[in-house]
């Protein structure tokens, strides 16, 4: 594979490339993976020849000798499944993150009055990617997360053929902010996959879109949230969002019909019946829009128009897009589904399944954060405890499992 190719080839550095490996990694450890350091050691003629300073470079990869295995392991991690839609909405729209964002929209409303002036893009929309991509900013805190950046994308550039091209490109971009002084090395902090900030933008994003809204002289989307929130705007405003427009609306079908596929105006939509799901008006019969079923004819459905493919830029996947604009609306008011999602199961509210989760905890079935989102950990405990006590085993968060572990 192409790392090992690179790792073999770099066995007869010449001196020159050996002394650049001592300056820039200290003697490390017996553990520590020379194939590894060889590839920084070599990777640095790349970096400089991109335009990133040597002294730059090994300043970021002081101490730096042995890749992360934990962002080899997220990155080899597969899924064996695809969750039905009401998981992944569960879990981004609820009732506390709302309950967050309208307090945050208050808090920080005149740098939201300024940013929506400055780039049309509504509060709300932003407020939803905030609470998305860091969950306003609380994930930034958490140690078991936030990673090195840069060991990061040198770990994923050495060892995971499948994304080395892209980690390198990345690892650059993440050089060259150092260089530009908007944040230093022992700042420099992502996720595995080196997503940056409040608003986790990826370092080549950042260089395109990153803005100095509160006026410091430097781009911090790390610890300045109007830089987060205008970053995350300025990508918005530059891929074409329409100020004043919404995303979609959730509409209600005929009982029978086939509808078309592709984009057609609100108007013609209407004239096959179709309606939205609250009763009210549409805002512009002129849009065009595109009918959409994320969970299927039983579950809600909805017409999206120019911004919510705007919103995928930001991420390219429609369950994305969905759970922005869903977040928008309740942090806005405007309130929840009419026609929710087709669970198998009676839903809990965010702070019971908080309680679920503190309840299995009690029980021994569960180690984890009891932060109300059921993930794979909190799926396993729940299955542990139906087959202890006879239930059907579908690791589901309902209202039923509740009642029993309440109950024992």
């Amino acid at each position: 594979m192409l790392a090992r190719a690179i790792a073999r080839r770099m066995v007869g550095v010449a001196a020159a490339t050996a002394l650049s490996l001592a300056l820039i990694v200290p003697s490390g450890p017996a553990f520590a993976d020379a194939g590894f350091r060889n590839w920084i050691a070599s990777f640095r003629a790349t970096a400089v020849s991109a335009g990133v300073s040597g002294g730059v470079y090994d300043r970021a990869f002081r101490g730096i000798s042995d890749p992360d295995p934990e962002v080899l392991q997220k990155a080899r991690y597969q899924p064996e499944f695809t969750a039905p839609a009401w998981d992944y909405f569960d879990n981004r729209v609820h009732e506390q993150a709302v309950a967050d964002g309208q307090a945050l929209a208050r808090k920080w409303k005149p740098w939201l009055d300024r940013i929506e002036q400055r780039f049309g893009v509504d509060r709300y929309t932003l407020l939803a990617i905030w609470s998305m991509e860091s969950n306003y900013g609380e994930t930034l805190k958490r140690t078991d997360i936030m990673r090195n950046v840069i060991r990061s994308l040198a770990t994923l550039g050495y060892g995971d053929p499948k994304r080395a091209k892209f980690a390198r490109s990345q690892l650059i971009a993440a050089l060259k902010i150092l260089q530009t002084g908007d944040i230093d090395e022992s700042h420099l902090m992502g996720s595995w996959a080196g997503a940056m900030g409040h608003t986790q933008f990826i370092p080549t994003s950042y260089q395109t879109y990153a803005v100095d809204m509160d006026g410091n002289g430097r781009r911090d989307i790390w610890n300045s949230v109007p830089d987060a929130l205008a970053t995350a705007a300025n990508l918005l405003h530059r891929n074409g969002w329409q100020p004043g427009r919404t995303w979609g609306y959730e509409v209600a079908l005929p009982a029978s019909g086939k509808f078309p596929s592709g984009s057609m105006s609100i108007a013609k939509w209407q004239a096959l019946g179709v309606a939205r799901a609250n009763g009210k008006a549409f805002r512009n019969t002129s849009d065009r829009a595109e009918l959409k079923l994320p969970g299927g004819r039983e579950g809600p459905a909805f017409l999206v128009i120019k911004n919510f493919s705007v919103i995928k830029r930001y991420n390219n996947a429609d369950k994305y897009a969905f759970a922005v604009g869903l977040l928008a609306d309740e942090i806005a008011g405007y309130g929840g589904l009419v026609h929710d999602w087709n669970r198998p199961f009676t839903k809990l509210s965010f702070v019971e399944k908080q309680e679920l989760q503190q309840r299995l905890a009690e029980r021994g079935y569960y180690s984890g954060r009891f932060d109300g989102k059921i993930g794979e950990g909190s799926k396993a405990a729940i299955m542990s405890f139906q087959a202890q006590a006879g239930l059907e085993q579908d690791g589901n968060p309902s209202l039923e499992v509740l009642k029993w572990l309440r109950k024992r």
